[in-house]
């Protein structure tokens, strides 16, 4: 097997728990629930499965963006790129944030502010958002990996580094929601 098709191969498996994870976390939730905040300045289950997936959603439409030729960014702008399943969902989930938002930097006013929702419309979403990562995934050749997709860093990110950021941020994103779902459990058993 080429080295690509192990990184794909390894990629598809690390999205692929993070969408596991997300199923089993928002399993038996209500919609209050999903939206029960531990605290005032806490993040809730349903912000954050939503954030994580917004996150990976914007950021492997941008990746595509670029490898499809679009010019990596360079400056602190930030504009939302083509691509994103989150046209088709915005209206559907009725977040009262701009489009463009992913949740990152979100105060706790914003985030107190995000709607109960069904849980399963939020699972729903994010499997929309793992189909495109995986079709986007499985378009990339071994010459992608190496391709600079974001300069506004020092080094500038690679599509390689992005990835592994992408599965980085969704991964410890949805154990938060995991843990958080915990505190609020009845019982611990």
């Amino acid at each position: 097997m080429e080295q690509q098709n192990w990184a794909i191969t390894i990629l598809e498996d690390g999205f692929g728990r993070v969408r596991e994870s997300v199923e089993h976390v928002l399993l038996g939730l209500s919609a209050e629930r999903a939206a029960a905040q531990p605290s005032p300045t806490a993040n809730s289950v349903g912000w954050l499965v939503w954030h994580l997936s917004r996150i990976t959603d914007d950021h492997f439409a941008a990746l595509a963006h670029v490898l499809d030729g679009g010019d990596a960014p360079r400056g602190r702008e930030r504009t939302m790129p083509p691509g994103q399943v989150w046209v088709d969902w915005r209206d559907r989930l009725g977040t009262p944030y701009p489009e463009a938002s992913t949740g990152y930097g979100h105060t706790p006013e914003q985030v107190a502010a995000f709607p109960h929702l069904e849980p399963s419309l939020l699972g729903e979403y994010h499997a929309a958002v793992h189909e495109r990562a995986l079709e986007i995934l499985r378009g990339l050749t071994p010459e992608d990996f190496g391709t600079v997709v974001d300069f506004r860093w020092d080094p500038p990110v690679t599509a390689a580094v992005r990835l592994m950021s992408i599965l980085n941020d969704a991964t410890q994103h949805v154990g938060q929601a995991a843990y958080v779902k915990g505190l609020l459990a009845p019982n611990h058993s």
